[in-house]
């Protein structure tokens, strides 16, 4: 789960990670009132679920409370469109509003999980306030890295090794061993999966702090983060993501026109693949789950429809668990319920009870593109859409 940037400091000064005074504005009056009360230069910032806000214009220095008002009548309800957004972009409907800093040197720092080795990797840099994708592959040498056992947790002496890397002294240097192991907290404590400031800055007072926060969480802590549910943004989240999360189905959508119905991760990776080998594109991840049910099936088949990208829908259920037939009645009910289907449907099914399965889909006088094997239907379903 993402989660806005004023919401992530809101984290930070939980673990005692320096940030800038700031608070959230829905208004310009409101922005006035805050610049007013924090006194001085402010910036205003856009709040949207994603990078490259400053390039997209959704990030600006005021002078003063005056200018802190028009800047963010300027940007609340703007639709920002950054490398993050697409091009279709995020409308503003918030914009933080924090003293701005005199900064005299930028680096990043992150904490993330390294899957190749099972342990958090910590990320830094000298070169902040970038992305940190494009240092990597231009400027590989000024990324260090160092892992965390997670049996020992971060040792005193790993904090201080990212702060001799990054050339940090004096107050500075304690600032960021404070804040590297403060960050640290935060990410077991509330069970990240990442935890990012970029930039940490030094100002020219000599102190650190972070003037920007990244911080994604688990979905699947919430059962012992139940504060965390208060943190979602269902405005900045996919509509049919949201609707497919209430009947616990694993849903992504995508930009491509085949819709994907599938049972199993691995299966459902491996479908999009082919799909985009037979010429075509996914329009979603999709795993129905080991224990589908026919409601189940029937509320993801209802959420494939209400992508008006979907051209064809492609079935692939390979029975272990979960019983064709069982998915196949789901289908069936589905399409009752809908009424009118539009696309082409190619149904492959194998495994157990396929052949009642597909009995199921004969007798219910609707029209399936039944097709055995694997590259067969994913080729079937790709020419149906008409290829991307």
């Amino acid at each position: 789960m993402k989660i806005h940037e004023y919401q992530a400091k809101e984290l930070f000064r939980k673990y005692s990670i320096p940030v800038p005074d700031g608070r959230i504005a829905t208004t310009a009056a409101e922005a006035r009132a805050i610049a007013e009360e924090i006194g001085g230069r402010v910036i205003v910032k856009a709040q949207i679920h994603a990078g490259g806000r400053g390039k997209g214009g959704g990030v600006k220095l005021a002078a003063d409370a005056n200018e802190a008002e028009s800047l963010a009548d300027q940007i609340l309800g703007m639709t920002l469109v950054t490398h993050q957004t697409g091009p279709d972009g995020k409308v503003v409907g918030k914009v933080l509003v924090e003293a701005a800093s005199n900064i005299e040197s930028e680096m990043y720092i992150a904490f993330v999980l390294d899957r190749e080795t099972s342990q958090l990797v910590i990320i830094a840099s000298s070169e902040g306030g970038v992305e940190i994708e494009k240092v990597a592959a231009e400027t590989p040498e000024k990324i260090f890295k160092t892992w965390v056992d997670p049996s020992v947790g971060l040792m005193s002496y790993q904090a201080r090794e990212v702060c001799f890397a990054l050339g940090l002294k004096g107050q500075a240097f304690k600032d960021g061993v404070k804040a590297i192991t403060n960050l640290y907290r935060l990410y077991e404590g509330e069970d990240a999966t990442l935890a990012e400031i970029n930039p940490f800055i030094v100002t020219s007072e000599g102190n650190a702090m972070a003037i920007d926060a990244k911080v994604n969480l688990d979905d699947d802590a919430g059962y012992r983060q139940a504060d965390h549910a208060e943190l979602r943004d269902l405005t900045e989240e996919e509509p049919l993501e949201t609707e497919a999360k209430k009947f616990g189905l694993n849903y992504i959508k995508l930009d491509g026109s085949v819709g994907c119905m599938v049972n199993g991760a691995g299966l459902a990776m491996a479908t999009m693949d082919l799909i985009k080998l037979c010429g075509s594109e996914p329009a979603n991840f999709l795993d129905v789950g080991g224990g589908a049910s026919a409601e189940g099936v029937e509320n993801a088949f209802k959420i494939l429809m209400s992508d008006e990208n979907v051209k064809c829908v492609l079935i692939n259920i390979f029975g272990g668990i979960v019983r064709c037939d069982r998915v196949a009645q789901g289908v069936v009910e589905a399409i009752r319920n809908i009424g009118q289907i539009d696309v082409p449907i190619v149904v492959r099914l194998e495994g157990t009870n396929a052949a009642e399965g597909q009995a199921i889909l004969e007798e219910s006088g609707l029209d399936f593109h039944t097709v055995v094997g694997f590259q067969a239907a994913a080729q079937k379903a790709a020419d149906l859409a008409g290829g991307d």
